[in-house]
């Protein structure tokens, strides 16, 4: 799998810019549930107002706070905020101020300055407590002081205030110590109370203000509400762009990758192909590569997503009520345990799949190309039956890997909701008990939520991988594959040759892996301006011997040489430019009659075509046709006859006008009469080119300048077909087996 990820590097921008992107989609993500709890803890409860520390606040008030500060604090407060006197106050000011603050016609005021969020921070703090230790005791009230009055009932509210204002001044000793018993007592309570109850107090101050609350909670949910559709508007943004780069980085890396495959594949010699088998190196071009190219497009979406939203969610859950985190443990514990045992269970039928869809794009393939050898045998039955046993095969994998997914997802829900189930139900208790806010809990509840969420995408993502991984083994095994036939490192130069003059010099050959030599000692020379034919019963190695002249196999002793150039000593690409080749199994493209004679020579004139085609006889069936050479051909040439697509095939490689012609036993469908023109009107029209033919039938060889006779291998007899008639008794059994006495003797 890592071999391949040297074919992202020509997208590692894109995939910088979805990192980046994906962080800046998962902070808003993460940032979402924090404004959901400020909505309901500060917009809702707390009637918009954030900060413990009052934007304003009466002299007298602050006054009273100021008893129970220390010197630092008193500090602290005092250069954070302004004082606002009527007497003080030009007249345009005071106007200004008195709309927003309209007890300033009474008393003064003193308003926040524009501080730091670190300076807030320690505002919170100090107000907090002194908040807390005012608004407890007008709750809880104190004794009446003998020097106060004669009761001694205890006072509370503005009576108990006042009776502090006169320890204050009186004996500042009471008020010291009234302030170390509340401070030790406020210690132990929960910040989240300490916070509502200073909220209270400065809600409370407003209204003695004169403020409008009502417009301050509105202004703070709009406020908020805003910031969140601000969020989620750049958070899809994040991931509409994340989504189109990385469908864009995926399929590109499945381009080149499919390239390189189909290249590679190119490069092959027929010993490479021996290899693989054209089903599976489709699949490995089309379906494998797929699957890398889906596991790509995962892997930039969720696995860098996933990790930051997990990590950001397990901090946030931390920060924000360390004491119900065991639930998220719990959750992800579970999550694991299903992932492991998903694995345990799927893993090992994903490498079978690939496998499976191999076999039955083989069973597929030669159902269609050999349909009529099927019927005219009448077995479909059997084929069906064949067909059907590899897809049911597939579908039972399919269908069990599909399950075990399918039960995933169910399972999965279950996690999360029982989890959220638990944080409610554990989470009730701590609101009851004031030691967490409403909001806070919703917060921790989606957190937790997300957690679970980006460990299910990271195992989607790894439930693909082994799939994946199949695939990568595959397209590794075909990319990792050497060519046997490769280009010189300093090739020799063909380029002024003009002649094609092919000598075999004690030439022998076995295919890769075999004991015995399917060539042994061939030695003959083809003169250009002359008909080399090879004859000889099947498997005597006619075709082995022709494959050998365009390098799909390399000799395994000897040399074979064009114009004293050792074949293995050029590139195969100046090597075939000089060489027109007719295989012995014509193959057409589909397309049209002008785009494959063009496949041998691009941009070839109509003038080109009509020559070609008349000296392969293939003019006449082309001009009948409607559209002549724009005629479609579909594909494998199944519109045309087997002897107008040898025909085709034939012209295609006249087109070339090389200085050497193989014609690997490619008259084999035509008649007698087409033959024997064709063979005329080659020897008439290419005159100085070395052609080799390799033919069945001694009717179409007995002209040729030179005969080899092949025999297991070996040359059994060179000559002319009257030399051979003569002294080759392998000839002489050819020749009768297709000749008649009559003929014979005639020649």
């Amino acid at each position: 799998m890592l071999k391949l990820t040297k074919f992202a590097k020509p997208f590692l921008f894109g995939i910088i810019v979805i990192f980046v992107l994906l962080f800046v989609q998962a902070m808003t993500d993460l940032a979402l549930p924090d404004y959901t709890s400020k909505i309901v803890n500060n917009g809702i409860q707390q009637g918009g107002i954030e900060n413990a520390s009052p934007a304003a606040i009466r002299v007298s008030e602050m006054e009273l706070l100021k008893l129970f500060m220390t010197d630092v604090q008193k500090n602290e407060v005092m250069k954070s905020y302004k004082l606002l006197d009527k007497n003080k106050l030009t007249s345009n000011d005071y106007n200004e101020y008195k709309k927003d603050y309209p007890v300033l016609t009474k008393e003064p005021i003193y308003i926040l300055k524009n501080v730091s969020d670190v300076s807030i921070k320690k505002l919170n703090k100090i107000f907090r407590e002194k908040m807390m230790i005012v608004s407890g005791i007008k709750m809880k009230g104190v004794p009446t002081p003998s020097w106060y009055s004669n009761s001694s009932k205890t006072l509370k509210g503005d009576e108990a205030i006042n009776v502090i204002i006169s320890l204050a001044k009186q004996a500042p000793d009471q008020i010291t110590k009234i302030q170390e018993q509340a401070s030790a007592q406020i210690k132990e309570l929960p910040n989240s109370l300490l916070d509502q109850s200073a909220i209270k107090f400065v809600k409370e101050e407003y209204k003695a203000i004169g403020m409008d609350t009502d417009s301050l909670q509105n202004a703070y949910m709009w406020k908020i509400g805003f910031l969140m559709l601000a969020v989620t508007f750049i958070g899809g943004v994040c991931a509409i762009a994340v989504s189109y780069i990385s469908a864009r980085v995926g399929a590109g890396f499945a381009r080149d990758l499919r390239a390189k495959v189909f290249t590679k594949v190119e490069s092959f010699s027929n010993t490479e192909f021996d290899k693989f088998s054209t089903a599976s190196l489709i699949t490995r071009t089309t379906n494998d590569v797929q699957q890398i190219q889906m596991l790509m497009i995962m892997l930039l979406r969720i696995v860098f997503y996933a990790p930051i939203m997990a990590i950001g969610g397990i901090y946030k859950v931390v920060t924000n009520d360390a004491s119900m985190s065991w639930i998220t443990a719990l959750a992800i514990g579970a999550l694991f345990a299903l992932i492991a045992f998903m694995f345990t269970v799927a893993m090992p039928k994903f490498k079978i799949v690939q496998k499976l869809v191999d076999k039955i794009n083989l069973v597929t393939r030669e159902g269609l190309s050999g349909m009529m050898v099927i019927r005219a045998f009448n077995t479909q039955q059997h084929e069906e039956e064949r067909f059907d046993e590899a897809n049911k095969n597939l579908t039972r994998t399919n269908l069990f890997v599909n399950r075990v997914m399918s039960a995933m997802w169910p399972i999965m829900m279950l996690i999360m909701n029982g989890s959220s189930l638990l944080i409610i139900w554990v989470g009730s208790h701590h609101v009851d008990k004031g030691t967490m806010q409403v909001g806070n809990l919703m917060a921790f509840m989606q957190y937790t939520i997300q957690i679970i969420f980006s460990f299910l995408m990271v195992s989607i993502v790894f439930i693909m991988v082994p799939r994946a991984s199949v695939s990568a083994k595959r397209i590794s095994e075909v990319l990792d594959v050497e060519p046997v036939i490769t280009d010189p490192d300093n090739p020799v130069s063909l380029d002024k040759m003009q002649t094609g003059k092919v000598v075999f010099n004690n030439v022998s050959f076995k295919y890769p892996n075999a004991e015995d030599y399917a060539l042994k000692n061939i030695n003959f020379t083809a003169e250009p301006g002359k008909t080399t034919a090879i004859i000889g019963s099947t498997g005597s190695g006619k075709t082995t011997l022709i494959n050998l002249i365009p390098r799909f196999y390399d000799v395994t002793d000897g040399e074979l040489l064009i114009e004293g150039v050792d074949v293995r000593k050029v590139t195969q690409k100046a090597l075939r430019n000089l060489i027109g080749y007719v295989p012995q199994k014509a193959v057409l493209f589909s397309g049209t009659i002008e785009s494959n004679l063009q496949f041998a020579k691009e941009g070839a004139t109509e003038i080109d075509m009509k020559t070609a085609a008349s000296i392969a006889q293939a003019e006449k069936f082309i001009s009948e046709k409607e559209e002549g050479f724009k005629s479609n051909i579909s594909q494998g040439g199944t519109n045309v006859s087997g002897g107008q697509k040898q025909r085709l095939s034939i012209a295609r490689a006249l087109m070339k006008k090389a200085p050497i012609y193989i014609f690997d036993d490619s008259f084999s469908a035509l008649d007698f009469k087409t033959d024997s023109s064709l063979r005329k009107a080659l020897h008439k029209e290419v005159q100085n080119a070395t052609i080799l033919l390799v033919a069945q039938r001694v009717s179409t060889i007995m002209n040729a300048d030179q005969i080899i006779v092949l025999e297991d291998g070996k040359i059994a007899g060179i000559g002319t077909h009257h030399e051979l008639l003569d002294n080759c008794a392998v000839y002489q059994d050819i020749a009768s087996s297709q000749l008649s006495k009559e003929e014979l003797s005639h020649e």
